[in-house]
């Protein structure tokens, strides 16, 4: 309220100035501000109640000056304080200062001083004036602020799980190393690493065994690289390392090659010990391309080309590859195309019982009738399926139409056997494989007695308990499990004993040379041997000659699938065979 020098007495005035005084204190106190002035021609101060208190100073045993302010100043902070003091009497404008203080108590703060000069009427600096504010939380509050932006922006700008430079940071990264190698005349290198067969891994082991991977594979690459290279993760298992100014080509196959040798040492995780290779694809700047989209597309290119050589190698960029990249582009496009039209047919190759000579059953095998360049054979196209995903619809129109033949044959009066389906583990993976199989079955009239299913050796070893629990649930329904190409995986034979299977395929890798080779030899009595021991019935693929049908015979393996018997053959040509 302020005072009217008209109508308030002297009380009146005093109690209105005692409370404005009272208000300003409790200001001073909820902003710990607190105001000042100094004496400069006699150096004696005044300081406000929060003045002390910010200084942690006692009001009654302490005089207050302008060199106790400048004492309790930080010693790194003195000099700035004593210039803008001088530059403050000179010109009179009000000055800002921040600065530390050490307390009383020996506490650090922060403090925000404003002040300005007063002049007397001959314009001399009369007195200092200003408040003193204590400002540690707000600077407190900025610093952390500060650091959160700076984390959110590298979290922007890494992968959280290896802490490398994500995909932004690299392509960033990337069109520096072209301006920079452009300027200087510098080749570099790009790399394009992905783990084979990493999926898998995921799949059978769960995604914190793979986490675990990605980790010690980051911290191994990096071990491989100098402290100028970028090593950077896109995604998934995918790496990219570029190496810059290299002076030849050498220069990136010795890098390349130091990764593929480090990564044949096991990777300890979660118990287990496995093997991780990578495949490697490079391209060149300039040589190969001065572009990034370029340069990116060229070295992911050859990486393809090495996981098409077997993968655990690296490939260098060519002009073909940018051909075959292409040409499987197409063939994705067209594999989405030809399920979309149900394009596939079935070919079906007879299985013998080679004492009876009688059908015992069928393979059934996937053809694409391309609408423009004809019948595709499946090592065309399957491959491509698998890595894209498509295999899961592909095997379902395979089966539809097959089991639909089938039932005809059994309806017209012949006996084929037993429908013999190769099923890809992602198909069994489905949650909805049991039902949809189930459904299709009784809605063509298909008995389950009539259907067996395959499924490889390493597919079901890549998650055993997995696999176990899925095909007892196939087994119920009283259709057959096989296991396809045996012996060319790595199966426990404490997980082979749990499996509900009852077929064993020979692979026709351990037929096609006997009865000459030896170890061939060996391991087919072997594995008819374990067969019988696990009641298991037996058959053998790739049978060509008489001579192998007659070893298989003898050791006890009476079921033949092979070009001896048949080819694979259309459904018009098995039932003209079945008629006779």
């Amino acid at each position: 309220m302020p005072i009217d020098t008209k109508t308030d007495d002297l009380q009146t005035a005093i109690d209105k100035l005692k409370a404005r005084e009272d208000s300003f204190r409790q200001l001073e106190n909820i902003s710990k501000l607190g105001s000042w002035e100094i004496n400069l021609k006699t150096n004696k101060a005044i300081w406000s109640d929060q003045s002390f208190k910010i200084y942690g100073l006692d009001k009654a045993s302490t005089e207050p000056s302008l060199e106790l302010f400048i004492s309790h100043l930080v010693p790194q902070d003195i000099p700035r304080a004593q210039t803008i003091l001088a530059d403050a009497i000179k010109n009179g404008k009000v000055t800002t200062f921040q600065s530390k203080i050490k307390r009383a108590d020996g506490k650090i703060i922060d403090i925000l001083v404003n002040g300005q000069v007063v002049y007397d009427e001959q314009q001399i600096p009369s007195k200092l004036i200003g408040t003193t504010q204590d400002i540690t939380q707000q600077v407190n509050n900025e610093k952390l602020l500060k650091q959160q932006a700076k984390e959110l922006i590298h979290q922007a700008n890494h992968d959280t799980l290896t802490n490398l430079p994500n995909r932004m940071l690299f392509q960033d990264k990337l069109t520096q190393m072209i301006n920079y190698s452009t300027r200087h005349n510098e080749k570099f290198a790009l790399l394009f690493l992905d783990l084979d067969q990493f999926k898998k891994i995921n799949d059978s082991l769960g995604h914190h065994v793979g986490d675990n991977i990605l980790i010690k594979t980051a911290s191994r690459l990096k071990m491989a690289l100098r402290e100028e290279d970028i090593l950077a993760r896109l995604g998934g298992d995918e790496f990219t390392i570029i190496l810059r100014d290299i002076k030849n080509i050498q220069s990136a196959s010795t890098v390349a090659q130091k990764i593929i040798d480090i990564m044949k040492e096991p990777i300890k995780s979660n118990g287990h010990s496995l093997f991780v290779s990578s495949s490697i694809g490079i391209s060149i700047f300039p040589d190969d391309a001065i572009t990034k989209d370029n340069l990116i597309k060229y070295a992911d290119s050859a990486m393809y080309k090495a996981k098409d050589e077997g993968r655990n190698n690296f490939q260098f960029y060519s002009a073909d590859m940018t051909t075959q990249a292409f040409e499987r582009v197409v063939m994705e496009s067209s594999l989405k195309i030809a399920i979309k039209e149900e394009q596939f047919v079935v070919y079906f190759q007879p299985q013998y019982n080679a004492i009876s000579k009688t059908i015992t059953g069928m393979e059934a095998l996937v053809r694409w009738q391309h609408p423009q360049i004809g019948l595709v054979l499946p090592a065309k196209f399957l491959p491509i399926a698998e890595e894209s995903g498509l295999i899961v619809e592909i095997d379902r129109i395979v089966m539809k139409k097959a089991m639909q033949q089938f039932s005809k044959w059994y309806q017209d009066g012949y006996n084929p056997g037993r429908l013999a389906l190769n099923l890809s583990m992602k198909q069994l993976n489905e949650a909805d494989f049991i039902s949809t199989l189930s459904n299709l079955m009784k809605s063509i009239n298909f008995q389950a007695k009539w259907l067996e299913l395959e499924v490889t050796e390493s597919q079901v070893m890549n998650n055993p308990d997995a696999s176990i629990k899925k095909l007892k649930e196939i087994s119920k329904v009283g259709i057959e499990v096989a296991i396809d190409d045996f012996g060319t995986g790595y199966s426990s034979l404490a997980y082979l004993k749990k499996l509900p299977l009852d077929k064993l395929k020979i692979d026709r890798s351990f037929v096609k040379d006997i009865p000459q080779d030896e170890d061939d030899i060996a391991i087919t009595k072997a594995i008819i041997a374990l067969g019988k021991s696990l009641n298991l019935k037996l058959i053998a693929e790739g049978v060509e000659t008489q001579e192998q049908k007659d070893f298989l015979v003898e050791n006890g393996c009476k079921n033949i699938q092979g070009y001896l018997y048949s080819r694979p053959i259309p459904a018009e040509d098995i039932t003209l065979l079945l008629h006779t």
